[in-house]
């Protein structure tokens, strides 16, 4: 297998992507059932998985909150079932958070965001590994994590433990089932351009007192590119450490980030 071959995503591979039917993780699954993977999706939105099954004909998809248990199991029992086992999961399922002072904050919004961001992970993994051990495509686990697992993020103390807390959760993973032939690697994006990021920018400017070109301005000066990434540049990475080329790499926190500086 020549190099340019090693950078193909191996035709036929079985991906599961939570939060798939829309964002980044629509535009990863997109990516997926582009490069000849059979790929099934998962969301909260009912309308946005009808869509997307009524969209792209051959992709699988599952209504479900991943924030709940039961949700996923059922979920992943559909998913399996679908593909026929499984190759790739992307545990990519997450929320913004509250903005706001640590006092400030409702004990609701912490748990939601605890429960969305990371026991998700854990719930979909808990099911997954055992059908990923059982792959001869060199299984793997993509987690979503973000620039604000390797930064502090002042007023976004919610979201930033719990995308800490996933890289954690990834290298001990990666030396748990390495032995066994399934890697694991974090994405860390950093500004991703949306409007989720458009929400993000107001919340704070809105929690800071300034106006959102200002507070917009301010996150721009923080990135040594002094722009923001694409959801496109993620999918990309999920894509790359999903083909051969990637066969060694395992826990490791890629950063798609333009190198945020701080934040």
């Amino acid at each position: 297998m020549n190099i340019a071959e090693r950078l193909r995503v191996p035709a036929g591979l079985r991906v599961l992507v939570t939060a798939g039917a829309a964002g980044i993780g629509g535009v990863i699954a997109q990516g997926f059932l582009e490069a000849g993977a059979r790929v099934h999706v998962c969301d909260m939105d009912g309308e946005a998985v009808r869509r997307v099954l009524r969209e792209r004909p051959g992709m699988g998809g599952t209504v479900a909150d991943v924030g709940v248990r039961e949700d996923v199991d059922r979920m992943m029992d559909e998913a399996v079932a679908g593909l026929e086992g499984l190759d790739v999961l992307v545990n990519n399922a997450g929320i913004a958070g509250p903005t706001g002072g640590i006092d400030e904050l409702a004990p609701a919004d912490w748990e939601q965001t605890v429960a969305v961001n990371l026991n998700s992970q854990f719930y979909c993994l808990r099911k997954a590994v055992p059908f990923l051990r059982q792959s001869a495509q060199s299984p793997h686990v993509v987690a979503m994590s973000s620039v604000a697992g390797r930064l502090g993020y002042p007023f976004r103390a919610p979201y930033a433990a719990t995308k800490w807390a996933i890289i954690g959760l990834m290298k001990s993973l990666a030396a748990e089932l390495g032995p066994q032939g399934v890697r694991v690697n974090a994405i860390l994006p950093g500004l991703v351009a949306g409007g989720r990021m458009d929400r993000v920018i107001a919340d704070r400017a809105q929690a800071l007192g300034i106006g959102e070109d200002a507070m917009r301005a301010q996150y721009l000066e923080k990135v040594s590119l002094r722009r923001m990434v694409t959801a496109q540049d993620v999918a990309a990475m999920a894509l790359f450490l999903s083909t051969p080329a990637a066969a060694n790499m395992t826990g490791q926190a890629i950063s798609v980030d333009g190198n945020v500086e701080y934040l």
